[in-house]
């Protein structure tokens, strides 16, 4: 069960402030760079035209998605940097954040299919939101990924 209280946020860059900006790159940091002990380049120059969903507690990120338009990393909108800190994981809050993502993306680019590309540990979660894989596993960073697309008018995940 999600924890109650949560407060969303989905914000153009613009609309974040220096603190908020800093605790939601912070949260990626902890987790894409420290938790998977990976070093890459986090910030890729692709924040400023992303749409930032985000989950908070006590004034702190719990979860976290990028929406990046069309033409950013892919031809379609894509979901990426996917997080949920540690102390939320197996709560369903993954669920809601990729529930309340997808809306987001079907509001601010209305009939284009999402792709995201997957961590290949994740591809069952992913399908259950209705992606499918679309290119054979491939390395990233040090890391096995997937690309995953979504359909336009597919069902919600449950």
């Amino acid at each position: 069960m999600i924890a109650p209280g949560l407060e969303w946020r989905v914000q153009d860059f613009e609309a974040l402030d220096a603190a908020t900006l800093y605790a939601l790159l912070a949260a990626r940091v902890a987790v894409f760079v420290v938790e998977q002990a990976c070093a890459y380049q986090e910030l890729d120059g692709r924040d400023a035209d992303a749409l930032h969903l985000s989950a908070w507690r006590g004034g702190e990120p719990v979860a976290y998605a990028r929406l990046v338009p069309p033409g950013g990393r892919f031809t379609e909108p894509s979901i990426g940097r996917v997080l949920t800190c540690r102390t939320m994981r197996g709560t369903g809050l993954g669920r809601e954040l990729m529930r309340r993502a997808i809306l987001a993306v079907e509001e601010r680019w209305p009939g284009r299919a999402i792709r995201l590309s997957a961590q290949e540990h994740l591809q069952a979660f992913y399908r259950s939101l209705g992606f499918e894989a679309d290119t054979a596993i491939y390395d990233e960073d040090g890391i096995p990924h997937v690309d995953m697309v979504r359909d336009p008018g597919s069902a919600p995940g449950r």
